[in-house]
């Protein structure tokens, strides 16, 4: 078996199953589940519909690149959100089967495994891929704490000029999952700036772009950068967007990944090895849905509206802030945070996520401690009777 599979750490859910199965929840109460970042809001019906009227299509092969109207379809959002003068369908635009299974395949693609020293650096917390695709990709990962005092962004103006010497591929995450934290157009210049000097390749995990609160301005992308810095060839940057979470459609499994065609050409000579065609099926309910923006608006004032309820609930008593985007909440806690979710859990049957689940301890800090994350996927009802409830925990300690 290949050695590096044990460098794998167990999934956060699994660390959470383990720490509440040492106790027993309050079954008067019914359970809410704010721990996975699963959206609850309905599916849009006109993607279900474009699926029944394409089942037949179970009858052909799909091909890795997919049809040209998906790549067209993505390529027209992306200018449309992004103010984006340009992107070649073609070549800078690869649908893929959620940007999960992409962002590993990527990583793969991308690492040179003949540099023994070879770095993945990513954001701590982070989304748990980017830690196992370094490892299998026969890389290293390396943490840049992101800290309340730095606003939850890594501090790259103090990484060693040494680390970005050895850095293949440095993982962005904006709007960050847990913090909800977005970059800002200075920011992508920076590090625009870094990758051109040590030429790295910059991975933006986009996914939670869509969802911020309503009246704030929507958050810039990594393309979006680019361009304002009239580089149309996007070179040495790459980002992931899904359905998932823009449009509830987390079990499509799909998503897509566009920039340097420098880069896409050799990773979808990767995907024809590796065997990731998106279903036609799949691929037509996904033109529908980057289509239209009327149901993402409406996915967001239903964000909006559990984010107020909740932080007001909760602000009397507990350190939790609007975040910039996403739909997670980063929530100081007032004891360590496994026995917060622990006891959370055994005593209202909320579910929470700790926060050092997401991270890694590097010289001593873990970014997650005292903290936990609050994903507000179910109904706002849901929502807001989970917070009364985490309020009458937090005021019984």
């Amino acid at each position: 078996m290949n050695p590096d599979l044990s460098k794998l750490q167990p999934y956060p859910f699994e660390k959470l199953a383990k720490l509440k199965a040492a106790v027993t929840a309050n079954e008067q109460l019914p359970h809410i589940a704010l721990s996975i970042g699963e959206p609850q809001h309905p599916s849009p019906a006109f993607v279900q519909q474009a699926m029944i009227d394409n089942i037949s299509r179970l009858e052909n092969y799909p091909t890795t690149k997919g049809l040209p109207q998906l790549s067209e379809a993505i390529a027209s959002w992306l200018k449309g959100r992004f103010s984006l003068n340009s992107i070649d369908p073609v070549s800078q635009v690869i649908p893929v089967n959620g940007t999960r299974e992409a962002i590993f395949a990527f990583t793969q693609a991308v690492v040179d495994r003949s540099q023994p020293d070879a770095l993945v650096v990513s954001p701590n917390p982070f989304y748990q891929i980017y830690e196992g695709a370094a490892y299998l990709a026969g890389a290293t990962p390396h943490f840049l704490p992101c800290l309340a005092d730095n606003d939850f962004h890594p501090d790259y103006n103090a990484v060693p000029a040494d680390v970005w010497q050895r850095c293949q591929l440095l993982f962005l995450c904006t709007p960050g999952n847990p913090t909800g934290a977005v970059l800002s157009f200075e920011q992508f210049k920076q590090l625009i700036e870094l990758a051109d000097r040590y030429n790295f390749v910059l991975a933006s995990d986009e996914c939670y772009s869509e969802i911020y609160v309503d009246g704030k301005e929507a958050p810039i992308g990594l393309l979006e950068a680019c361009a304002r810095l009239g580089r149309h060839d996007y070179k040495n940057c790459v980002v992931f967007h899904s359905l998932s979470k823009r449009s509830n459609l987390p079990g499509l499994r799909s998503g897509f990944i566009a920039g340097d065609a420098a880069l896409l050409k050799p990773f979808l000579l990767y995907r024809t090895y590796h065997g990731c065609a998106m279903p036609l099926q799949t691929q037509l309910a996904s033109i529908a849905a980057w289509n239209d923006e009327q149901h993402v608006a409406d996915n967001r004032a239903l964000y909006t509206q559990k984010f107020r309820a909740v932080i007001e609930i909760l602000n009397p008593v507990m350190a939790v802030e609007q975040t910039d985007a996403s739909f997670y909440l980063w929530a100081k806690t007032p004891i360590n945070e496994e026995t917060f979710a622990q006891q959370l859990f055994a005593q209202q049957n909320v579910t929470v996520l700790p926060g050092s689940y997401l991270s890694r301890t590097v010289d001593g800090i873990n970014p997650g401690e005292n903290r936990v994350r609050m994903a507000l996927v179910a109904s706002v009802d849901e929502c807001i009777e989970a917070a009364h409830r985490i309020r009458r925990f937090v005021e019984s300690l």
